[in-house]
Order: structure tokens, then sequence, then C-alpha cells
């Protein structure tokens, strides 16, 4: 393997000795597979934290085109494949990083909720891609490590085993969000040191250095997957604010009022200056890794995804940011380019987050295990999928036990009564129906029709239709009681 040197001119581009031992303490266990890999793209994985669809302006008219916050994802998607219609599996950070890693809904990883650790011989995408000959590295917030109610379990080194098989490079802390805030924090390399962030540098341009760093010293001879995992916009928990870098606030105060919040509640007035302050900055860190990939002659041969792990409502549909079936709590930018997604097209088809994990296997020409439950994206891409399903399948927790489908035309949800506790289980054998919503009628999903008398034969369809999926993420066939 590559002797993993630093130039001057890297090193110093961290600001510090600590931050620029970063990338000399950060690989582990090198070289096994080596040599030549015909076929095999490099694949970057960018990936935000609690991000609406509707900050990202190719995606129609909204905030992000009517302010230019996501020029580098707007030219990414005008020569790649754009997911018009892309949701999360599980709105919530830990289960739906579950969910990516393995390719399994979050019943089945046991990652249902927020501080359960992926277990230790989960079979996850990194694995199979260093199998198939890949350097696989991560940078950023992982957030499955942790389980229990340890006090320190946020912000303490995540230890080799509970990596999910980043076995070549890592600089990562658990919870981001604990170790960090918007300039200042640190992250953990692959010895467990402390690697702090260079003075007054804002978080997403941190981790975009480390980025950068990584790609200009990577293996040269194997293909990488490196899975680049910020923490913005989500808000800052320990502030109880969203933090945008310095001028956010002034950039964005006069942002068009999406129309699911306009007139509703929440404290979307206030913070989203700085949340889209947030997401300029992920789009500008797009541009820096796709225009270093250009420089280091990888850009032709380099699939880059772009996907957030969940929305964000403002607390206008619970006491908090997402956890409900929602739009505005579910939907997300997906975007793709690279071998296997050019051409400038856009997907109408409905696309899940479970669909990354066989998506990125094929793409590497890796294994894709049968129980995986998503399918690859390449042939929506391609523009041949004849059998692709008609809705995606959420499951939701902690503010609920909750299952919801949503299909081009329909929201149907139910959750299970007396389970309202983050710690009352995954699942249940008995639900009552919760939301209908007519998305045609209503894109905000302001009028809930789940006791609509006229509309009994369309929640007994999707009824069937949840249980079917229900069944498919290996749940027991429930109860489904009327509201």
């Amino acid at each position: 393997m590559k002797v993993n040197h630093l130039t001057r001119r890297q090193f110093m581009g961290y600001g510090s000795a600590a931050a620029g031992a970063a990338l000399l303490g950060a690989k582990t266990n090198p070289g096994r597979e080596s040599g030549d890999h015909p076929g095999q793209p490099n694949i970057v994985f960018i990936f935000s934290d609690q991000q609406r669809w509707d900050t990202v302006g190719c995606y129609g008219e909204n905030m992000g085109r009517a302010l230019g916050v996501s020029p580098n994802l707007d030219a990414m998607a005008a020569d790649g494949v754009r997911f018009q219609h892309a949701f999360t599996c599980q709105p919530v950070c830990g289960p739906a990083r579950s969910c990516i890693q393995t390719g399994l809904y979050a019943t089945q990883t046991g990652c249902w909720r927020n501080d359960i650790a992926l277990p230790l011989d989960a079979v996850t995408v990194p694995r199979l891609l260093r199998k198939a000959g890949y350097e696989v590295g991560y940078i950023g917030k992982w957030h499955l490590a942790s389980t229990g109610d340890h006090p320190n379990h946020r912000t303490e080194p995540v230890p080799p085993p509970y990596r999910g098989g980043y076995d070549d490079f890592w600089l990562a802390s658990d919870v981001l969000e604990f170790t960090s805030h918007s300039y200042d924090g640190h992250l953990f390399d692959a010895d467990m040191n402390r690697v702090d962030f260079p003075k007054d540098r804002y978080r997403v341009d941190a981790l975009t250095d480390f980025a950068v760093d990584y790609l200009k010293t990577r293996d040269e001879k194997r293909p990488f997957f490196l899975f680049l995992s910020y923490i913005e916009p989500h808000h800052q928990n320990d502030h109880g604010h969203f933090e945008g870098p310095h001028g956010s606030k002034e950039r964005f105060k006069e942002f068009p009022v999406p129309g699911d919040l306009d007139g509703a509640d929440g404290n979307w007035q206030r913070e989203m200056p700085d949340y889209l302050g947030c997401c300029a900055a992920l789009d500008a860190g797009v541009g820096r890794i796709r225009n270093q990939l250009e420089q280091l002659g990888l850009a032709d041969n380099t699939l880059v995804v772009y996907a957030s792990d969940h929305a964000c409502h403002f607390c206008t549909r619970n006491s908090e940011y997402k956890r409900s079936c929602h739009d505005d709590s579910i939907r997300v930018p997906l975007i793709i380019n690279g071998p296997g997604f050019r051409g400038g097209k856009v997907v109408n088809e409905l696309a899940s987050l479970i669909d990354l994990a066989p998506t990125i296997l094929s793409a590497g020409r890796a294994p894709v295990p049968q129980p995986m439950r998503g399918r690859p994206l390449q042939k929506l891409a391609a523009g041949d999928a004849t059998d692709w399903p008609e809705q995606v399948f959420v499951q939701i927790s902690e503010s609920q036990v909750g299952r919801a489908v949503r299909t081009s035309r329909w929201k149907y949800s139910i959750r299970a009564p007396f389970k309202a506790n983050r710690r009352n289980g995954a699942d249940s054998t008995v639900y009552r129906e919760d939301f209908l919503y007519d998305l045609e009628a209503d894109p905000h999903e302001r009028h809930n029709l789940v006791n609509d008398a006229s509309l009994v034969p369309v929640r007994a369809e999707l009824r069937e239709k949840l249980i079917r999926r229900m069944k498919q993420a290996g749940e027991a066939a429930p109860e489904i009681r009327p509201a």
C-alpha cells in the first residue's frame, strides 16, 4: 500500500500538527488486496443530516433555486441523475444509517432507534466492497457505535470492532454533535487519538478538508470507497439552534416560505436562514470534492452519491424535527453522478435509502446478498426497470412505533397505540390508522383524510400494501384498526 505521507502544503492546510497528523494515523490494516480492478469505479458517498429536498435548486421552484443555495449539486445533477422522489426508510439518524450500511430495514439491523450499536458481525457495504478489492474509508458522524445510557457513550472514540468494517481509513466521532459545534470540535483517528478541527474553521469546511486530503493520499493501487458523513444541517443539540456559517442570517433572511410551513407553528421563521446556510456550505463542499477528483484525474471513473438521512419539519408535525410520516420528515435529496449515472436524467419513480446499499455494491461489482431489501438504482437510471415498486415503505420510531407507505398519490400511516415512548419496542402486533393524505390534492399534507368515509376502499388497498411491505421487512402481519 502507498505510504501515507502528507506534503507540507497538505499538512499546513489543516492548521495544526494534531489535525495534520490525522491522516498519518487514520489508515489501518494496509493492503490486504491490491492490484488492478478493471470496471470498478471509485465511490464517494456524501451524506448530509436532516436536509430537506427543497433546499436543492434542481428539484424545481423551491428555496434552493430562489436563493442559489446549491450551484454545485445542481451541476452534479445536470450531467448525472436526479431522483425526483427519494425518501428515507427511517426518519431517525442512527436507524437510517444502519439501513444504508446494511441494506436492511432498521428492525432487521436491530438499530430501530438511536443508541443501539450496529451488530459487530453485520454484513455491511464496506466489508463486501473490501472483499471485492476496495480500500474503504469513513469521515465524520457515525452514530452506530453507542448503546445504552452510559454518560460518555456519545463522546468517546469508536473502537475498531464497532466501525462497521471501515478498516482502511477512519476519522470520525460516533455522535459528531456531541464532540463539536459549528466552529470548534474534534474527531478521532484510527488509533483513537483526538483530532481537533483547525481554529475558527466551520465544521463543514473542516470535514471537507479531511476528505480532500484523503483523496490526495489514498491507495492508488485499489479503487476506493469513501463515506463522508456531515452533521449539517442538523440542529446543534446543546445550543438548541441550527448553526450556519457566519453571515447566514443576513444572506438567507429573505427566504421563500415552503408550502408545508406557511402559516404553521414551529421555529422555522427563526431557524431557516441558518439552516439554509448549512446547506450552502455543504454544496460548496460538494464542489470542492468534485474539483479535487477532476484535478486528480479521477472524475470520469468515480461515482459520487449525495443523499441525506431524513428531512426536517421544524417542529410543525411534532415537538421536534423529524420522526413523522410526512414528506417534510421523509423526503430527501438524492443525486448520483458517475459511471452508470450520467446524462442529466430525472427519475420520477419512487426511490428509497434502502436502495443505496445494493446500488453501491452493484457499481463496485461486489455481490449483493439476497437478504438486502432494496434494489439497485442502475435500472431506473438506464430507464429499463419494468417492475419497480409503486410505493416506498417507512418505519418510524422514538416518537411512536409507526409504519407508513407512500405512493405517487397517497400517504398512509399507522401507529401502535400506547407506544409513544422510544423505549417501548421496535414493533407491535396492533396498530391504528393515523394519517391518510391525497398528495395530488394536498401536496403539503394539511388535510388528514383518515376518517373520510368515502375513502374506505383506498384505505383498504393501502392497508394491504403496507402489510405486504411489513412482511417483506421480516415483520409479522399485524392487526390494523380504524382510526
